[in-house]
């Protein structure tokens, strides 16, 4: 099969697609014909060698959506199923970037109904990074959420989720963004001036930091999208971030949240797999609103 991997770090000239041998499953994975999987910061990092593996051969992509092509004696899934799924890992030879992807079968949910493969592979990861974020806020109904990069990947379906559960919602995205913020659900809308001290908590998709930090309230809740940069807790504020974890189970929730209208998946342009490279490079030139997305 053929696959996006990285065997020097670099700019998106360090992108190669190259043949490799089909992966197998062992007994409780599945694997998975992939029709499409989305491009994300976290292979532009990869690919830059922000996460190490210097003279490894590193595989790229953590989204998949696509068919089962076989399964494991010990799972539940059927050849034919249509699926999508999370694929996490930082240095490992093979990602989702490629014409097949082994996962474990309790990482795998059925596919939206309602969305084409292209669609439905924006969700898994950044549906669950926004997902289990709002988990760890523990936010309840009538309290109020600002959400910084609200127009982004993750902070788009922050929003949309928070708004759902009803949490009022402030987006903090640029004035260009505040009509497609406001389509999400968020109640209100500013494009940099926030008062201190004024919100139950922050889901900080933009890692704005500190500053974030400023705008909850005493004994509030702050949570950021990078693992371990999370600023120090202040004023008993609390602070974390998310580590995203495959969830078979949540994905699933999501994907009928998605068939419900409550989630909306947003695709920016597709490339196909050969164009890997490409797609690289239409992400670092910025100003992308959806995910780029690869097709085999």
């Amino acid at each position: 099969m053929r696959a996006a991997v990285v065997s020097t770090f670099g700019g998106p000239e360090a992108v190669e697609v190259v043949e490799t041998e089909r992966p197998e499953p062992g007994p409780s994975q599945v694997r998975i014909k992939v029709a499409a999987a989305a491009l994300n910061p976290v292979d532009a990092g990869v690919r830059a060698g922000f996460f190490g593996g210097a003279g490894k051969r590193i595989g790229l992509g953590w989204d998949v959506a696509g068919t089962v092509d076989a399964a494991g004696l010990a799972t539940a899934w059927s050849i034919g199923d249509q699926v999508v799924a999370l694929d996490p890992g930082i240095v490992r030879p093979l990602g989702s970037h490629a014409e097949y992807v082994v996962v474990e079968a309790d990482a795998a949910a059925t596919a939206p109904a309602t969305a084409d493969a292209v669609r439905a592979a924006t969700l898994p990861l950044n549906g669950l990074t926004a997902a289990q974020a709002l988990d760890l806020l523990e936010l309840t109904g009538g309290q109020s959420l600002l959400v910084t990069g609200a127009a982004g990947a993750v902070g788009g379906f922050a929003v949309q989720l928070a708004a759902h559960r009803g949490i009022s919602v402030t987006a903090l995205a640029r004035e260009a963004d505040e009509e497609l913020v406001r389509s999400l659900g968020a109640a209100h809308f500013t494009a940099g001036t926030v008062a201190a001290a004024s919100f139950d908590a922050v889901l900080d998709a933009a890692v704005l930091g500190e500053p974030a930090l400023e705008w909850v309230r005493d004994g509030g809740g702050y949570v950021g999208v990078r693992p371990g940069g999370e600023p120090a807790p202040v004023r008993g504020v609390r602070t974390a971030a998310v580590a995203v974890t495959a969830d078979g189970a949540r994905l699933a929730e999501l994907a009928g949240l998605v068939d419900e209208g409550v989630l909306t998946l947003r695709v920016a342009e597709t490339f196909s797999l050969d164009d890997a490279a490409k797609a690289h490079a239409r992400l670092a030139a910025g100003g992308v609103r959806g995910r780029l997305v690869l097709v085999p």
